[in-house]
């Protein structure tokens, strides 16, 4: 299984949630969005542990099996088409959820998050 792990989801298994080691560990590949990877860095200078949950970060960065995965050109194009979707459904979800879905389809990624609003982009499979 290749899976895409949303900002909730990595904290998840970081707090040792049985769910969410058991995703990480039977992976084959972890991919980190670029989008999930500011948003932890940013939440990890707001809080009173950064030092800590970085290098945490930093350990977990370097196993063979993750990767951050970047946007690019054709990202842009996956994000326009799931913003007209979801526009057309008379429904939106966050700009950096948007992105991250974007990058899911492109790769054909499982995406392991606890939000609820993927489930409005049937491209979107979620664990």
């Amino acid at each position: 299984m290749n899976v895409a792990l949303d900002t909730n989801a990595y904290s998840d298994f970081m707090r040792g949630d049985a769910s969410r080691v058991a995703v990480v560990r039977s992976a084959r590949s972890i991919r980190l969005p670029l989008i999930v990877l500011a948003e932890l860095r940013a939440g990890f200078a707001a809080g009173n542990r950064e030092s800590s949950n970085a290098a945490n970060l930093q350990r977990f960065l370097a196993s063979s099996r993750v990767s951050v995965l970047l946007p690019d050109e054709q990202t842009a194009h996956h994000y326009a088409q799931l913003h007209l979707q979801l526009r057309g459904q008379g429904t939106a979800i966050p700009t950096n959820d948007l992105w991250i879905a974007a990058l899911v389809v492109q790769h054909g990624l499982i995406l392991c998050t606890s939000d609820r609003h993927f489930r409005r982009l049937s491209q979107v499979v979620t664990c």
